[in-house]
């Protein structure tokens, strides 16, 4: 702990020192009492050595304009800046009790699926927010998450953190000079290809990247790449693929797999293009708010309905009551039935007319041989066979692609919030109604990591 601050000291002449709650080499976070108000408050400040750092300062700035524009409720509120009597800014932010997410992950292991999702899907809000304003994180990591719990004690992520954040808003300068284009800032375990070439050379889909390490980590306790020297977990998040979640967690479902493996691909251009289309794919795998959470984040970013994008989960979701409303059949084969059964009886009626006009001439003829009405009558015969019940070939059951449905996992440990059930979606086949006798046959057919966080 710095000697610069202690418990008792009094700050702005107005926030009283508790304890320091975390510091890096150039900044620190304390909690501490606002004395008029008797509101206790995170204060976050650059410590003295750091002043002479314009960069550090400039960054410190940009931390507190990118939080207080984000409204969401995963954002820690910031509610006003300063500087203190040592000319260090600092700026005054929301109180949380609780502990980072790698706190949590380290003490408590791999979460459920649904509790997993759900965290992700809290953190994409914030996230969605911050990429509509033109702000991109940079920095996302569960040490960046915070987990916090709301007045009825359910969890509650808060992003924290934007010090190294990016303003993409067209014609922003602000970026500019502050960030070198070879200049690679963040966390190496979590930053994407494209970041650890340039950090200035990346859009929202480097905090897509980053969202699909934390998913995985905190369903296995695990990051996708691990390596013993930093070169070597560079050439890695480069070159190599992931380590299959499946060797880890076994009863994690492949749709959810999928999903993460489409956020770690390193051709940015093959992930989610948005983070409204990582929500909407996430939402089938998490508890009955998940849903709501993606249509939130669609709204926040317009342009993507949520369920409109399709994962291989999300399909067997919607398709389940089509394909029981049809009977196992596709609306397209139930349609071509439709046609079919009006087609036939028009079919069957001009035959049965043809036959009718052919025995009235036979009837009128003079001299009628008993061979003559055999051979008259064979034609009309051959015409109209014995009409057989049809043979209906049996309807394959739907091909399932990976469910979201969640098998048991081992029991949580007690210090768990989460006791939200699984929902699995399963679609049953039904097999298609045999059609009426007569009815006719159907057709068949170097890396540096951001020093105010102090987290390696």
């Amino acid at each position: 702990m710095s000697t610069e601050v202690y418990e008792g000291q009094i700050l702005a002449g107005k926030f009283r020192i508790e304890r320091v709650l975390g510091q890096g080499g150039m900044g620190v976070v304390v909690a501490a009492t606002h004395i008029q108000l008797e509101e206790r408050v995170a204060l976050k400040f650059l410590l003295p050595e750091a002043l002479g750092n314009p960069e550090a300062v400039a960054r410190f700035a940009r931390e507190a304009r990118a939080a207080v524009k984000i409204k969401s409720e995963h954002v820690a509120r910031v509610s006003d800046v300063g500087t203190l009597e040592s000319g260090s800014p600092y700026m005054v932010m929301e109180y949380l009790d609780g502990q980072d997410l790698a706190d949590w992950v380290r003490h408590s292991g791999a979460m459920r699926v649904p509790d997993a999702v759900e965290f992700v899907l809290q953190a994409c809000e914030a996230i969605a927010e911050a990429h509509a304003l033109g702000i991109v994180h940079r920095d996302l990591k569960p040490a960046n998450l915070f987990v916090t719990r709301r007045v009825d004690g359910s969890p509650c992520i808060k992003v924290l953190d934007f010090g190294i954040s990016k303003l993409t808003v067209p014609g922003s300068t602000s970026d500019m000079g502050m960030t070198r284009t070879s200049t690679v800032m963040g966390s190496p375990l979590y930053m994407s290809p494209e970041q650890m070439s340039s950090t200035r050379n990346v859009d929202q889909r480097t905090d897509i990247w980053a969202l699909g390490i934390i998913l995985y980590e905190v369903l296995t306790g695990r990051v996708p790449f691990e390596a013993e020297t930093m070169p070597q977990l560079c050439g890695m998040i480069l070159q190599d693929p992931p380590r299959p979640l499946r060797e880890l967690r076994q009863d994690v479902p492949d749709g959810l797999q999928w999903v993460v493996l489409r956020c770690l691909e390193k051709n940015r251009d093959a992930r989610f293009s948005s983070v409204a289309e990582l929500a909407a794919a996430l939402a089938p795998f998490g508890p009955p708010s998940a849903q709501r959470s993606a249509e939130r984040i669609a709204r926040v970013l317009g342009g993507v309905v949520s369920g409109a994008y399709s994962t291989p989960a999300a399909s067997v979701a919607r398709s389940g009551a089509a394909t029981d409303g049809n009977f196992g059949a596709s609306t397209e084969t139930k349609k071509s039935r439709g046609v079919l059964f009006i087609a036939l009886p028009l079919v069957l009626l001009a035959l049965g007319g043809g036959a009718f006009f052919a025995l009235r001439k036979h009837a009128a003829a003079p001299v009628a041989e008993p061979m003559v009405s055999a051979q008259v009558a064979a034609p009309v015969s051959a015409a109209l066979p014995a009409a057989a019940p049809p043979q209906v070939p049996d309807v394959a059951p739907v091909a399932t692609p990976p469910a979201a449905s969640v098998e048991p996992s081992p029991s949580p440990s007690p210090a768990h919030p989460m006791a939200a059930s699984a929902h699995p979606i399963a679609v049953k086949g039904k097999p298609a109604p045999k059609a009426k006798p007569g009815a006719g046959a159907k057709p068949t057919g170097s890396p540096v990591v951001d020093p105010l966080d102090g987290r390696q």
